[in-house]
C-alpha cells in the first residue's frame, strides 16, 4: 500500500476514533456532537493543524449525501404510528411554516442588515429548516408524549426537502431572469413526486426484504441501505426532491415486521453517526475561523430573529388549524434546532459561487455554533417548565422476523421488555392462531421448551415459529396481548403497529 494512502487511512481511522469517543462528552452534556466534530474539523483546518481545505463543490455534494444517510437512519428509527397522527401538522409545519420562517428572516436581513433581497431570501431559506441530526441526537434524551415527539422528528424530516428546493433555485446564475411564480409549481411537483417515488420505492423495497431469505442476516442491513440510496439517488435523478424520498421510503421500511429489524436499525445507526462525523469534520475544515470574528454581529441578529420571531410565527401558523396547546406550540417553537443542514445548504450558494455567498457561510456557522449550545441543553429544563414531559411509557414489543423461505415460515424473536403484559402471562394465554407456535423461551441464559402452563417473565425471549400466512395475525396477537393482557381482543386491541 502507497505510504500516503495508508497516513490518510490512519488519520481517518483516528478522526473516527476521536468522534466515537465524543459521543459520550456530547451526550453527557446534552449537546449534539456537531459542535465537538466542527471543533475537530477547525482544529484540523489552515488556524490548526494547517491542512488546507476550499473545495465548496465536494462539501456541497458529500454533505447532501451524509444528510440522506442521516435521514434514511432517522425514517428506519421513527415509528410510523407515532408520525401517522400528527402527518397533517407536521406537513404544514414543514411548508407553510417554512415559508414564514423564510419571510420574516428575509425581512430582517433587508431591514437589519441592509442586504439585497436576493441575499436576504436565500439567508432566510438556509436557516429556515430545523436539522434531523440534532433533533433525533437531542430529543431522544427528553421524555415526551408519542405525538409531541413524533411531530418534531416528522417536521425535521420532512422540511428539508422545500429549503433545499428553494436555496438551489434562487442560488441559480439564472434566478432572475424569470417571473419568481414559476418557483411554485416546481416546488409542488418535486415534493409530490419526491413522495411519491418514497412511497414507490419503501413499498415495494418493504415486500422484496419480507419474501426473501438471504443467506446471511448481515446483508439485510446493507440491503435496506442499498434501498434507501436507491430511493434518493433515482429520485435526484428525476429533478425531484430525493431528501423527501428518502425519509417517506425510510419510514415505511421501519415499520414493524422487517426481517431482522434490530440489526437494520443498528447498522443505519452506526451509518447515520459515521456520516455526522465526516460531515461536521468537512464542515468544520472548510471553514476559516479568522473570518467569524467578522460574522458574529449578522449571526445574532439573525439568530435571535429566528428564534423570538420567526419560529414562533411560524409555529403559531402552522398550529392553528390543529388546535395544538399553547405549551406544545412553544416547545416546539424552542426545540427547532439548527444543525448540520444550514451549513450544507449554505455551501450550495458558496459552490454556485453567488454574491455574498462566503459571507453568508460564516453567518450561518456562527449562528449554528452559538444557538446550538443555547437551545440544545436546555430542552429538558424547557419541557418540564412547560409540563410537556411525559409519564415513563411502556417498552412497545419488539418483533424481530427472520424468513425461512425454504420451508415458509418465519422465526419470530419477541423479547418480553419492562412494563409489557406479556410478564405474567402463561403461554397458553397468547392465544396464536393456527400456524404459530411457541417453541422456545429463553431465560437467563438458559433455553428451555415451553408448555402451555409455562409463566413469562420480563427478559424472557420468545421463539415464535409461525407461517408465512399466520405470521402478520400472530405479529398483532402478541402486540395486542403486550398492550392490553390476554384479554386485549375483548377490550378492542388488536395489536395494529401503524
Amino acid at each position: 500500500m502507497d505510504t500516503q494512502l495508508a497516513l490518510a487511512l490512519l488519520a481517518g481511522a483516528v478522526i473516527v476514533l476521536v468522534g466515537v469517543l465524543a459521543v459520550r462528552l456530547a451526550y453527557r452534556l446534552g449537546l449534539p456532537g456537531l459542535l465537538l466534530y466542527l471543533g475537530l474539523g477547525m482544529a484540523l483546518g489552515q488556524s490548526g493543524l494547517g491542512i488546507r481545505f476550499d473545495d465548496a463543490v465536494l462539501t456541497r455534494d458529500l454533505g447532501l449525501i451524509a444528510l440522506a444517510v442521516i435521514l434514511a437512519e432517522g425514517g428506519l428509527t421513527t415509528r410510523l404510528a407515532q408520525v401517522r397522527p400528527v402527518l397533517g401538522r407536521a406537513a404544514v409545519l414543514a411548508t407553510v411554516g417554512v415559508a414564514v420562517s423564510v419571510l420574516v428572516v428575509a425581512v430582517a436581513g433587508r431591514y437589519l442588515l441592509s442586504m439585497d433581497w436576493r441575499t436576504a431570501v436565500l439567508l432566510g431559506a438556509v436557516v429556515s429548516s430545523t436539522d434531523a441530526a440534532a433533533v433525533f441526537s437531542v430529543l431522544r434524551q427528553v421524555r415526551l408524549p408519542a405525538r409531541l415527539r413524533g411531530l418534531l422528528e416528522a417536521e425535521s424530516g420532512f422540511n428539508d426537502a422545500p429549503v433545499v428546493v428553494l436555496v438551489a433555485a434562487v442560488s441559480a446564475p439564472s434566478w432572475g431572469t424569470g417571473p419568481a411564480w414559476q418557483l411554485a409549481p416546481l416546488m409542488v411537483y418535486e415534493l409530490a413526486a419526491g413522495a411519491a417515488a418514497g412511497l414507490l420505492v419503501g413499498s415495494a423495497g418493504r415486500l422484496l426484504l419480507a419474501r426473501i431469505a438471504l443467506p446471511a442476516s448481515g446483508l439485510y442491513p446493507l440491503a435496506a441501505m442499498a434501498i434507501t440510496a436507491a430511493a434518493y439517488s433515482g429520485t435526484v435523478v428525476l429533478h425531484a426532491s430525493g431528501f423527501l424520498a428518502v425519509y417517506v421510503c425510510a419510514l415505511l421500511l421501519g415499520m414493524p415486521g422487517l426481517p431482522h429489524r434490530r440489526a437494520v436499525l443498528g447498522f443505519a445507526e452506526g451509518l447515520a453517526w459515521l456520516a455526522q462525523i465526516g460531515l461536521f469534520v468537512l464542515l468544520g475544515l472548510l471553514s476559516v475561523p479568522s473570518r467569524l470574528p467578522h460574522a458574529v454581529g449578522p449571526a445574532l441578529v439573525t439568530g435571535l430573529t429566528l428564534l423570538v420571531l420567526a419560529r414562533p410565527l411560524s409555529v403559531l401558523v402552522s398550529a392553528a388549524p390543529f388546535r395544538v396547546p399553547w405549551r406544545a406550540q412553544a416547545f416546539v417553537a424552542w426545540a427547532g434546532l439548527r444543525g448540520a443542514v444550514p451549513i450544507v445548504l449554505a455551501t450550495i450558494p458558496l459552490s454556485e459561487g453567488t454574491p455574498y455567498a462566503v459571507e453568508m457561510f460564516d453567518t450561518v456557522f456562527v449562528l449554528v455554533l452559538v444557538f446550538t449550545v443555547v437551545q440544545a441543553p436546555t430542552l429538558p429544563w424547557v419541557a418540564r417548565r412547560l409540563k410537556v414531559v411525559a409519564p415513563e411509557e411502556t417498552g412497545e414489543l419488539e418483533v424481530e422476523t427472520a424468513p425461512l423461505d425454504e420451508l415458509d415460515a418465519s422465526l419470530l424473536d419477541v423479547r418480553v421488555v419492562e412494563g409489557s403484559r406479556l410478564a405474567g402471562a402463561y403461554v397458553d394465554d397468547l392465544r396464536l392462531p393456527r400456524g404459530a407456535a411457541v417453541t422456545l423461551v429463553v431465560r437467563d441464559g438458559d433455553s428451555r421448551v415451553p408448555d402451555p402452563t409455562t409463566r413469562l417473565r420480563v427478559g424472557d425471549r420468545l421463539v415464535v415459529v409461525a407461517t408465512s400466512t399466520s405470521r402478520s395475525a400472530a405479529e398483532r396477537r402478541l402486540r395486542a396481548v403486550s398492550r392490553r393482557g390476554s384479554l386485549a381482543r375483548w377490550l378492542g386491541e388488536e395489536g395494529d403497529s401503524g
